[in-house]
This record gives structure tokens, C-alpha cells and sequence, in this order.
């Protein structure tokens, strides 16, 4: 019955994979198939603390210091199944989009929802493996009551299976430069053009949230 449960786990995995496969390279730029929640920074936490992860180099990072450009984030972890890696390459498919402007003018941050085995090493080797070593981009672990608290300022919960496998987040998050939320995407439906457009819009409008409310449904 154990080899039957697992043998049905690699088979949902399998076919969630080649639907968020068929998704990322499908053509068209249709509106319509697009979701991404838009948020006002009134009220809301600060998605940019003032406190250091390690980065993919074994090197601290501070939160606070990426403010004053606009963050991409998404979570995942180096031993995922199948669906980070898509993730990643529909990460890796934006900063391709941006160009020099990843590093020069906006942020990306992956951050490991499985601290406890994703060390600095790991992640650079994920990084390296997936192509998205680039400038810019860094991939970030802590301890775990640090990624909870991270994860807490998104409204995310860290939730493992029994089998010791770790919930995924399927949505990418655009906090501004003054550290606020501004968009939410799901990621399988929302193009990596509309993420870029909106990415560079924020790096212009100073962080302004109406600036970006304006266009949120170009």
C-alpha cells in the first residue's frame, strides 16, 4: 500500500508539472487567462524587514537593504518534486524579459520553504542548475523561526506532509520599493510580460501605489 500511496504521488506530481508546463510555454497574451490580486500599501506590513538571511553564497543578505527597487519574490525549495522547477523557469523566463534591468533596477528573491536542508551550497547548486545564477537574483535560507516570520508578512504558513515534504506556494509576490505588497500573481496563469510590465512600472513610479492601480488592468 506505501509503494502504491507513493507511486500515485509521483503520478499527481507528473501531471501538476506538464499542466504548468503546457501553461508557461503556451503562446498569446490574452488578458482574459490572467490573475493577479492587487493591494494598496495602506495598512499594510512591511514585506522588507530589517533582518539578514543567508544568501546562495553563504553571504548575509538584509532584507531592508533591497528597498528602494522593486522585489520579485517566490518560495520553493531545492527538493521539490516538480513544480518549483517550472516556477523557477517562469521565474528565470521574466528576468530574461527585464534584461539589465534585473540587479540595475528591480530584485528578484527565491527563499526556501525547507530551511532545515536547503543550505547555501544547495541553493547555489539549484541556482546553477536551473540557470538562474544571474545578477540580481538571490536565493535566501535562515533558520526556520526565520523564513516563518518571513512568510508570515505574505500571509503564507509553512505546512509539511507527513512524508516530510513541504507544501508548495504556486503564487510570485511584487513588493514595491518602499517594501509593500503591490501585486499577487498565480503564477501557472499570468504571463512573464505582464509580470516584467508591471515590475518596470513600479520601478518607475517610485512605489507609488495609485501609479501602479492605474494600469493593474492593462
Amino acid at each position: 500500500m506505501a509503494g502504491e500511496s507513493k507511486l500515485a504521488k509521483r503520478r499527481f506530481w507528473l501531471f501538476t508539472v506538464l499542466l504548468l508546463a503546457v501553461v508557461v510555454t503556451a503562446g498569446g497574451c490574452n488578458n482574459n487567462t490572467e490573475s493577479a490580486a492587487r493591494y494598496s500599501a495602506a495598512g499594510q506590513v512591511d514585506c522588507l524587514p530589517d533582518f539578514k538571511l543567508l544568501d546562495q553564497y553563504g553571504q548575509p543578505v538584509s532584507l531592508a537593504s533591497l528597498k528602494g527597487r522593486p522585489v520579485l519574490f517566490d518560495f520553493f525549495y531545492t527538493t521539490c518534486p516538480g513544480p518549483c522547477l517550472v516556477l523557477t523557469a517562469r521565474m528565470r523566463a521574466i528576468a530574461e524579459k527585464l534584461g539589465d534591468s534585473l540587479g540595475s533596477k528591480a530584485s528578484f528573491v527565491s527563499v526556501t520553504v525547507d530551511p532545515e536542508r536547503d543550505t547555501p551550497p544547495q541553493l547555489l547548486a539549484y541556482a546553477r542548475e536551473q540557470r538562474a545564477e544571474r545578477k540580481g537574483w538571490v536565493f535566501l535560507t535562515g533558520t526556520s523561526e526565520q523564513i516563518d516570520a518571513l512568510m508570515a508578512r505574505f500571509k503564507l504558513i509553512r505546512r509539511h506532509e507527513s512524508d516530510g515534504a513541504v507544501d508548495h506556494v504556486l503564487e510570485f509576490f511584487l513588493v514595491g520599493p518602499d517594501g509593500h505588497l503591490r501585486f499577487q500573481y498565480l503564477a501557472s496563469e499570468v504571463h512573464a510580460e505582464r509580470i516584467a510590465a508591471d515590475i518596470d512600472r513600479a520601478a518607475a513610479s517610485g512605489g507609488l501605489a495609485a501609479n501602479l492601480d492605474t494600469n493593474a488592468d492593462d
